[in-house]
């Protein structure tokens, strides 16, 4: 059974997963707010959002190395993928995935952020069901799942990093509000959180 996380948990991932991960997937999922009433119809009910998952490679100092999005959908060195931009959040189960092999993420490359903006710029009140999950590529069972029932005028999440640690990696579930379209807006707070 997968892990629900808390914001500023951490886990193990070798040992929530019972066995050593060599590729995972990051899945984001989301619906739209559906306005009640003539009114709600009229002026936006269900207008669709556009949530935008990306990945980003830091070494030891907090350098940026890498950055995987919806404008980049494969890292320099192949470990990370996107595998592509959803505009609408429409349909069921992930909605957005970036799997990482992590037996080819170099050594230089000491922590993956994963971040989700609101590219449209509406806040996280207009989506609803947002979740970030992460999951066993090898035999897709869920390690673990962060809810994103965050509600506010917020246009961003800094969602949480995965990190080395002696031997394994692990993972930390930041949880941070932010405002900003793409991933560059929330560099000065992902610093904060390397």
């Amino acid at each position: 059974m997968a892990i629900s996380l808390q914001k500023g948990q951490k886990i193990s991932l070798s040992k929530e997963a019972g066995t050593t991960l060599t590729r995972i997937l990051m899945g984001l999922g989301w619906d739209c707010v559906k306005k009640k009433g003539l009114l709600g119809s009229l002026f936006g009910g269900g207008k669709e959002v556009d949530l935008d998952a990306s990945c980003l490679l830091f070494n030891a100092s907090g350098q940026l190395l890498d950055a995987v999005w919806f404008k980049q959908l494969r890292s320099k060195d192949g470990s990370v993928m996107h595998t592509g931009d959803n505009t609408t959040g429409a349909g069921e189960g992930d909605d957005e995935s970036i799997i990482v092999d992590l037996t080819r993420v170099p050594e230089s490359v000491t922590a993956l952020v994963f971040v989700v903006n609101s590219f449209t710029g509406q806040g996280f009140d207009t989506v609803a069901n947002s979740f970030c999950r992460l999951v066993d590529h090898t035999n897709n069972r869920e390690v673990a799942r962060y809810q994103l029932d965050s509600q506010g005028p917020h246009t961003a999440m800094v969602l949480g990093k995965l990190y080395r640690h002696e031997n394994d990696w692990k993972m930390h579930a930041i949880g941070e509000k932010a405002q900003g379209k793409t991933f560059l807006d929330l560099l000065p707070i992902i610093s904060a959180n390397l």
